[in-house]
């Protein structure tokens, strides 16, 4: 499973020059595509669509097809965005891959042409992308880079991985990698701005998905049971929070957080997502809050420029929990969880991801070439409201990945 090659060429000129200039113009396309992969860039701006032979990137917010590149039988199974700049990681997919999928190409938009190289063993399983690293994800290790000139940094053992589960955060005063531990349902955390490891036991079952706040000092997370949803200070591992999405086991294929920590939004195959209300508070230094919610765990990064701590304040009550609560010494477990706020019905077995937008909005893309805007009551909850809905790729494709 180890590095078995470099870089073709280092992109340290090139890269460190040219991080932040906008998109080239769009090129030609084709309408025959299949969908392979659809990710989010860091800030939930944009997604790239990975097709059977080529890429393309959309907004979100307006929607907007923003550009596509086509190859001839050229394939992507991975198409990782670094923000809005024309610097992306691509990973050849489907029965053409452009690229074998045993490499990442770091690609530059403005050339047109792949800058740099990593070869590997095996399929790489996922790619993350931050300003000053970039981390390749394989079944059993995940190796992490610098971007300016690709040197290896560092590399972690994981268990079995073939989801390629990994997430950075994107702060650039706080570094933070949450990938699978060694054991079934442990998350490993990296703070790398403060060189320490914490391992926090998420689960019995293995780890399904999970993600970071853009700080990385929350960390949600689900498992393949697909019941609940925990949440986590990264600091010290401490569980500040669990919501169940249901009581039949579910396949989990996203989590997001507000960018307010104040919602968290799941995705799965039964079709729905979820929208629960978080008690995490984001507050100042001179805040009444301070003093309302003393009693509460404190979750601060020493690394932090910002004068802002997270807070976990007393549940505010927007997940409804059972009245039978009081019992809850006698009864099953989920009849004191908490359950969701707002919902959002969409079709089973397809692959949606879900992201916040502004203004209490969700927004969804689907494996199957759809792009859902929804917006949900943040007082009384209950089913979302659809706001927009367009096709950006005819596809049948359900495809795990992505």
């Amino acid at each position: 499973m180890g590095l078995s090659g470099s870089e073709s060429s280092s992109p340290r000129s090139q890269a460190s020059t040219a991080l932040h200039t906008p998109f080239g113009p769009e090129s030609s396309n084709g309408d025959d595509t299949e969908l392979l992969s659809v990710s989010w860039n860091q800030d939930y701006g944009c997604f790239s669509a990975g097709t059977n032979h080529g890429f393309r990137i959309y907004n979100c917010d307006p929607f907007k097809e923003t550009f596509k590149r086509d190859f001839k039988n050229g394939g992507f199974g991975i198409v990782e965005m670094l923000f809005r700049c024309n610097i992306l990681a691509l990973v050849g997919g489907g029965e053409n891959p452009q690229y074998p999928p045993n490499k990442v190409m770091i690609w530059d938009d403005h050339q047109s042409r792949c800058i740099g190289e990593l070869a590997f063993r095996s399929e790489v399983r996922a790619v993350k992308l931050r300003r000053d690293r970039i981390v390749v994800v394989l079944e059993h290790k995940i190796y992490v880079y610098n971007f300016s000139d690709l040197e290896l940094l560092k590399q972690i053992e994981t268990l079995a991985n073939p989801r390629g589960l990994c997430v950075l955060s994107h702060q650039q005063n706080t570094s933070v990698l949450a990938c699978p531990g060694l054991h079934r349902g442990q998350v490993r955390i990296e703070h790398f701005g403060l060189k320490m490891t914490k391992f926090i036991n998420a689960h019995d079952s293995n780890i399904a998905c999970f993600t970071l706040t853009n700080d990385g000092l929350l960390l949600a997370t689900a498992s393949t049971k697909g019941t609940l949803i925990r949440i986590f200070n990264t600091m010290d591992g401490t569980r500040l929070q669990e919501v169940r999405r249901g009581v039949d086991r579910a396949d989990i294929y996203s989590i997001a957080l507000s960018p307010s920590i104040q919602w968290l939004a799941v995705s799965s195959d039964k079709g729905t997502v979820h929208v629960f209300g978080l008690r995490v508070r984001v507050v100042g230094e001179d805040s009444a809050t301070h003093t309302n919610a003393a009693q509460a765990p404190l979750v601060t990064h020493q690394n932090s420029s910002s004068s802002l701590d997270a807070l976990i304040a007393p549940n505010t009550g927007a997940n409804p929990s059972s009245s039978l609560s009081f019992m809850k010494g006698v009864l099953p477990k989920y009849f004191s969880s908490e359950w969701s706020f707002a919902q959002f019905h969409l079709r089973e077995d397809t692959r949606f991801l879900v992201a916040f937008g502004a203004q209490n909005s969700v927004i969804v893309v689907g494996m199957d070439g759809s792009f859902y805007r929804c917006t949900f009551d943040a007082v009384n909850g209950g089913e979302m409201l659809q706001q927009e809905y367009f096709r950006f790729l005819k596809s049948d494709s359900k495809h795990k990945g992505g």
